[in-house]
């Protein structure tokens, strides 16, 4: 069983998640810290200095300055400004892959289309004149 699973564990497959995994985390980090400290600021900025994270409705009925406001209070809060915040990011992430994607894809050599074979006709003419022979 040992064996088994060391040869499960050595397989391409596996090796090359495990590298994908450990990638995709730093990448996410990358992603994630140009998304925070660059993208959202100039969103932030352009929409008014506005921080959508303190967008909320507290479910008492009353008003709070801030989130952490209402929390204290004891009140249920529905913060939809960090809902905002996240569908923002989503986007941004989004377009930030698509950018690493298309450049990525302009590095792959292009791909050559096999060369085209014989058609179907061509192959039976050639079996027929194979047996007249």
């Amino acid at each position: 069983m040992l064996k088994e699973f060391k040869n499960f564990i050595m397989t391409g497959n596996v090796i090359d998640f495990a590298v994908a995994v450990i990638m995709a985390t730093a990448l996410g980090g990358v992603i994630n810290g140009f998304v925070n400290n660059i993208a959202m600021p100039f969103v932030g900025h352009f929409a008014g200095g506005m921080d959508f994270a303190e967008l909320h409705v507290a479910m008492d009925g009353n008003d709070y300055a801030s989130v952490e406001a209402a929390k204290a209070a004891g009140s249920a809060v529905i913060e939809y400004g960090a809902w905002i915040n996240t569908i923002i990011n989503l986007l941004i992430v989004g377009f930030v892959m698509f950018l690493i994607v298309k450049a990525y894809n302009k590095t792959k050599a292009p791909v050559e289309d096999a060369p085209a074979g014989p058609t179907a006709e061509e192959l039976l003419a050639e079996i027929r004149d194979s047996l007249k022979k």
